[in-house]
């Protein structure tokens, strides 16, 4: 029975795909996951593989053309099928036989005749990611590798996470080194089949370890071989950058996602002069008139700085802070701590009963947890918790799926189960997604005061101080004044002010507030 081979989906915001080139012809025979075409578009170049095993018996579209997602672009079929005739595009320009072979594209790494070999390929870690750079390799080639065992390191500007091996067997190929940024569904790595060879490290380490004379302007004829992906030159663009000021890291010095957001985050938006202009800097210049050496960012703190910078372009926040009594829930908590981590192997921490707070607030209050898309107000039917870890290396925010259906000690197992997992960088591509409201936690550090920055697309943030004994007037029902010891603490809501007013931001707060300070419900 034939098989379709569809456009896919390169990202949530992706609607057409440009084939680049067919890497097969018809009556070829093609494995599962072989690259069968490559694709191109406004984010992302990316080796598409096929879907099954078989012949590919009809190519419908030609090289360049332009391809809506989900449109059958190829069909497979089974051996002895019938094999149609590709289709030409009535203007594609003829390369004569006496072209310079200088001409033809060469490929970034050298292929090795493969033999029953297994191909690695780079995995979309959530919906809306189109690339990952290889931070490491955990085994090297001749290695054997066991079936899910990891394999590599990837980070993505959602994610860290060890990949696994797909199959049990002799890593035999590493086509990108640590440190290259590859398009999901590449072909990172062969395992099975004849030994290659690992390419060589990027030359970046050395460029940022020591300051570098620069060079003259490079000529127009040079322009047109600058390497780099579709989402880098569309960031160029909107940055008004010429990519000719941006040193390429990758492969043939292609320029990565990363190094176009190191140079932003150094030189900032087209701030560098032009190259055509840029006077060259005699050999005999003082060492003392050279910039100090640079620490480059790594990927995850670029991504960060890029999320802050255009959540604060996006929503003109407001924040309201509100000082919650927090007595009751101390007691509570010191008094069942020990028992309920007994019974059901998880600390009892804080954070479950803010969620739980936050979960109930929202419920009454559905314009926090809702988004703004285009002039359109979407309100989500489920609550979608991100809760920000702080790590090492970074910041990240895996998501409690659907915790409105969760008890206390749902909550609590799953708060706990997330932070643990992304601290060993063990989370799960859709576990960094779809958040709808977050709650981020200063208050492990003390801080006594914070406010937050929007997790776009989210409509508001919830941020958590340090818990502290404070003296408080408190006032009993005949209006008789006291001070007495309490436990407080401030937590402060930051709103996109485009969907929620300040009115509807405050009652929010006030229920949030009211669940904490009169808590009556069980924790199990």
């Amino acid at each position: 029975m034939p098989t379709d081979v569809i456009m896919p989906q390169m990202g949530e915001s992706i609607v057409e795909g440009t084939i680049t080139k067919w890497l097969k012809k018809p009556g070829d025979r093609i494995e599962k996951d072989e690259p069968l075409f490559e694709i191109s578009t406004d984010k992302v170049d990316a080796e598409i593989p096929a879907p099954v095993a078989g012949i590919l018996t009809e190519i419908k579209f030609p090289e360049g053309d332009t391809v809506g997602i989900n449109t059958v672009v190829a069909v497979i079929g089974q051996a002895g099928s019938a094999v149609a005739a590709t289709p030409v595009p009535a203007a594609a320009p003829q390369v004569p036989q006496s072209a310079p072979q200088e001409q033809l594209a060469t490929p970034q790494v050298s292929q090795v005749p493969q033999v029953g070999g297994t191909n690695v390929v780079m995995p979309q870690m959530g919906e809306s990611i189109v690339e990952g750079t290889i931070t490491k390799w955990l085994k090297k080639l001749g290695d054997h590798v066991e079936k899910d065992e990891p394999l590599f390191e990837i980070s993505t500007d959602k994610v860290d996470a060890e990949i696994p091996a797909p199959v049990a067997g002799i890593l035999t190929e590493i086509k990108f080194p640590e440190g290259d940024t590859v398009g999901i569904n590449t072909v990172v790595a062969v395992i099975g089949g004849t030994v290659g060879s690992v390419p060589a490290a990027p030359v970046a380490s050395a460029a940022a370890a020591a300051p570098q004379v620069p060079q003259t302007a490079p000529q127009a004829s040079q322009v047109s071989r600058i390497r780099s992906s579709p989402l880098v030159r569309r960031i160029a663009k909107d940055n008004n950058l010429d990519l000719r000021q941006v040193a390429g890291t990758g492969s043939d010095g292609r320029i990565t996602k990363e190094d176009i957001l190191r140079h932003l985050s150094q030189h900032g938006s087209g701030s560098a002069a032009p190259v055509s202009s840029a006077p060259e800097v005699p050999q005999s210049a003082p060492q003392a008139q050279l910039a100090a050496p640079q620490v480059p960012m790594t990927r995850m703190r670029a991504i960060i700085a890029q999320r802050m910078v255009e959540s604060k372009q996006i929503s003109p926040h407001v924040h309201t802070v509100y000082k919650v009594d927090m007595t009751r829930i101390v007691r509570l908590r010191a008094r069942e701590k020990s028992g309920f981590e007994q019974r059901n192997g998880v600390k009892l921490t804080y954070m479950p009963f803010i969620a739980a707070a936050v979960i109930e607030a929202l419920r009454k209050f559905p314009i926090v947890n809702a988004s703004l898309e285009g002039s359109s107000i979407r309100y989500h039917r489920n609550i979608n918790l991100g809760i920000a870890v702080a790590l090492e290396w970074g910041l990240i925010v895996p998501v409690v799926q659907q915790a409105e259906e969760r008890s206390f000690l749902g909550l609590a197992r799953s708060i706990a189960d997330l932070a643990e997992r992304a601290r060993t960088k063990k989370l799960m591509p859709d576990e960094t997604t779809g958040s709808t409201f977050t709650l981020t936690n200063s208050g492990i550090f003390g801080d006594e005061f914070s406010a937050p920055i929007i997790n776009q697309p989210n409509a508001a943030i919830l941020g958590i101080s340090g818990l502290k004994k404070e003296a408080v007037v408190l006032t009993d029902a005949e209006g008789n004044d006291a001070i007495a010891i309490r436990s407080m603490q401030n937590f402060c809501l930051g709103f996109d002010h485009r969907i929620i007013d300040g009115a509807d931001g405050c009652r929010f707060m006030l229920e949030f507030k009211k669940t904490l300070e009169s808590w009556n419900r069980e924790i199990g």
